[in-house]
């Protein structure tokens, strides 16, 4: 019956004429049943339907919301383009004042005639002998250049896309075959939520504790719902900014080992943390590696690239190729010559220094809120005062004219997220930073009643 379907109609039109505002609570499905003398299973069938259309949050212990702005569901939130919000906490691209004058330097020699010609060929996923031997050099930091962790990659072992996104969806859709299930912490990298739904994959999200993934809890929903892989960011996890322990690893390398699990391992944020090794280093035959030049580097001319284990090579390879994600032999040149020339280890360290200042900054400034970062990372997770609805929250930081990314946009089970918000903080000059900051600041010590009448 569609019965449910015209409850949600009537629900969903409410919201878009205003009597039903940003934030405002919607009745216990048991006191809906009641109202509209209908099941309880009617009931919990309309508020599925509302989640579905990206209209409604379930949030833990506290019930369901109205969201600040509808949309379909799985689409990422504000992490492909800018907000239209004068600070945008959401797109986290972070950009030092020196890198340009260093990223240039190396341009220069390309754009000789004959140079130029050569990088502006077309290449494929293996890209060049060049780039292989430069990006395996690159690779045992996946975290820093020349950082030296016990691990490293070798030239045979590198694949090419245009950007770490891409890589990422070449190594899920090799991977997991359509209507199988992929593990993911429970709240996750929107974009892998985005490209899980494109390619019919399930997500299934697993416990995590205040240093990430469980792997007794790995093996619990293992044994239950069979998985087929996991995705992972074990370094500075975004959005919560979690590292694993090393013993955490080495338990959940073996746990994955017992299992016969392999796993996808988001590298993108991890030359934060060069000293911490990857899991790769752990289970090398069972994890694709992935990671991006666009965070170390800049946004605009970036390369992906996978570190990728004999066993799965051809099927990536072969998910990049049909993917149409193939580099950009200028990008790729580049990168191979910012590499050899050490430019690319000069800007992740002046990025590293960058991301502890502003992580002190924000602390400073949301002094007394209960934060979660690491403390050289380019974000932070928020949970906010009592008060505070996550999506009400943002509505109220966007009339002051700032962007932040609701909890919602992270959380894998969306009938159930957190009350909190991801604050960005690469994006904007220090002072402007600082001023937003203490602006979210002010807003979280009043109330909704105070800022959306």
């Amino acid at each position: 019956m569609d019965d449910y379907r015209a409850i949600a109609d009537e629900i969903a039109a409410s919201i878009a004429d205003g009597r039903l505002r940003p934030g405002e609570q919607l009745p216990t499905q048991r006191a809906f049943a009641r109202g509209r003398r209908i099941a309880g299973s009617t009931a919990g069938r309309v508020y599925r339907e509302l989640v579905r259309r990206g209209l409604v949050v379930g949030e833990v212990g506290r019930g369901t919301f109205v969201r600040a702005g509808g949309g379909e569901p799985g689409t990422p939130v504000a992490l492909a383009e800018p907000a239209a919000a004068p600070v945008d906490l959401e797109l986290n691209y972070p950009v030092v004042p020196e890198q340009s004058a260093l990223l240039a330097a190396a341009l220069g020699p390309m754009l000789r005639a004959d140079a130029l010609d050569a990088a502006l060929r077309p290449v494929g996923a293996a890209g060049t002998a060049a780039a292989r031997e430069a990006f395996a050099a690159l690779a045992p930091g996946t975290g820093g250049a020349g950082s030296g962790p016990p691990w490293s990659a070798t030239p045979d072992e590198i694949l090419f896309a245009a950007n770490g996104r891409q890589a990422v969806a070449a190594a899920l859709s090799a991977l997991v075959p359509p209507g199988r299930r992929l593990g993911v912490e429970a709240l996750t990298y929107p974009v892998v939520k985005a490209v899980a739904q494109r390619l019919g994959i399930t997500l299934v999200p697993l416990p995590t504790d205040e240093d990430g993934l469980l792997p007794d809890a790995l093996a619990t929903v293992h044994r239950a719902t069979p998985l087929h892989a996991l995705y992972l960011q074990p370094r500075i996890q975004n959005p919560l900014g979690a590292t694993l322990p090393a013993e955490r690893r080495e338990a959940l390398a073996a746990e994955l080992r017992r299992l016969d699990l392999p796993v996808v391992e988001d590298a993108i944020w991890s030359f934060l943390r060069p000293g911490s090794p990857p899991l790769a280093a752990l289970a090398p035959e069972r994890t694709v590696l992935v990671d991006s030049l666009s965070k170390r580097l800049a946004p605009g001319l970036t390369t992906g690239f996978a570190v990728v284990p004999a066993a799965h090579r051809a099927a990536v390879g072969a998910a990049m190729r049909s993917g149409g994600s193939a580099p950009s032999g200028f990008a790729l040149e580049a990168a191979v010559r910012w590499i050899a020339d050490g430019t690319v280890g000069a800007v992740e360290a002046a990025k590293r220094a960058d991301a502890t200042e502003r992580q002190l900054l924000a602390r400073r400034s949301l002094a007394g809120q209960t934060l979660r970062a690491d403390p050289c990372s380019y974000y932070l997770w928020w949970e906010l005062p009592a008060a505070w609805r996550a999506e009400t929250f943002v509505a109220a930081a966007a009339r002051q004219g700032i962007a932040v990314t609701p909890g919602a946009a992270f959380a894998v089970d969306t009938r159930s997220t957190p009350s909190a918000v991801r604050v960005g903080l690469a994006s904007p000059p220090l002072p402007l930073l600082t001023q937003a900051l203490d602006t979210l600041a002010r807003v979280a010590r009043g109330t909704p009643e105070d800022l959306l009448d």
